[in-house]
């Protein structure tokens, strides 16, 4: 089938997932937009794009590709999505997939109202071993509860500490703890179990204004499910689903590289796959195949779980008293 032509949006997660589209087939890059010209020039070069550019509406009239990924700060996901969008082309738009559950169902309806693919950049949710849980939880039994764990102490900290100008921990570029790694939390547990019946929810908001951490309580019926994010501590705990029958431990809920069913008759269990590709490929892969088969939304990476997953972090992020200029949009 033929390739996607794809631009590209950003030089620093973009890096690492142009290095794992040389892994996937059906992949062409043609250009990159960079803020400064020297490094968007040095980028392209590095990786083999034939034009790069600067004015990023200059980019999105450009006829010469069909798709863009976008892996600009958060704050620029729901302006730079919607310019691309209006001028014709497929948006595959990193996690987190907007600042708030209103920019991304404005995304939704307009990519509808195109006919366009719009697809959140969350790689975890398309793991072959993010599968292996899914389709292994009812040897389970009863599942009573969900905890995931997420926790690394920022390389920016110990900078934002000493008053140093970093990107990390700003307001302005809705970078808090939730919203950048709190995701990778939450949409694994929207996928598997939906939108919670009730969210308690409690955090320390840093002097800037954003969340350094949070520890947030879902309820579902017969179950409670755990988050535990942050930015400003390192945290050495697994995740697990827990149910009746036995216990499903997970290393880290990212990355998923030690997968194992505990049954309570003492019996262990492997689930894990081998994932050959870099993580960023699997949520590529799909992209490209869903536009190759004409189809206009990903039956994995769904436009209602991207926008559930926002809702839960709103209402996480009202209750640690974390907003943002464009919540009040």
């Amino acid at each position: 089938m033929k390739k996607i032509r794809f631009a590209t949006v950003g030089t620093n997660i973009t890096d690492t997932f142009l290095q794992a589209a040389r892994e996937v087939s059906g992949f062409e890059l043609a250009a990159i937009f960079s803020r400064s010209e020297e490094r968007g020039k040095a980028f392209a070069r590095r990786h083999g794009a034939a034009r790069y550019f600067t004015v990023l509406e200059e980019m999105a009239g450009w006829e010469g590709y069909e798709a863009v990924y976008i892996g600009a700060p958060i704050a620029f996901h729901y302006p730079y999505a919607k310019c691309f969008l209006e001028h014709g082309k497929h948006v595959l738009l990193e996690k987190a997939f907007t600042a708030n559950a209103f920019q991304a169902k404005e995304l939704i309806d307009l990519a509808r109202e195109r006919n366009l693919l719009l697809m959140e950049g969350m790689m975890t949710t398309q793991f072959p071993n993010f599968f292996q849980i899914r389709d292994h939880l009812a040897k389970l039994g009863k599942i009573r509860r969900y905890v995931a764990n997420f926790g690394v102490y920022s390389v920016r900290y110990d900078d934002y500490k000493a008053g140093k100008p970093v990107n990390t921990f700003r307001r302005d570029l809705c970078n808090g703890a939730m919203l950048d790694m709190g995701v990778y939390c939450v949409a694994p547990m929207v996928a598997l179990f939906g939108k919670p019946e009730e969210i308690k929810a409690f955090g320390v908001v840093l002097d800037s204004g954003v969340d350094g951490q949070s520890t947030v309580i879902c309820r579902y019926p017969g179950m409670e499910a755990v988050n535990l994010v942050t930015k400003i501590a390192d945290s050495y705990l697994p995740s697990e689903i827990a149910g009746e029958e036995g216990t499903m431990y997970l290393d880290h809920i990212q990355k998923l590289q030690v997968m194992e069913i505990r049954y309570r008759d003492g019996r262990t269990e492997s689930i894990r796959v081998e994932q050959p590709l870099s993580p960023m490929a699997y949520e590529l892969q799909d992209f490209i195949r869903t536009l190759q088969e004409g189809r206009r939304e990903s039956s994995h990476n769904t436009h209602r779980l991207s926008l559930e997953v926002m809702e839960v972090l709103d209402e996480v992020r009202r209750q640690i008293g974390v907003s943002y200029e464009c919540d009040r949009c």
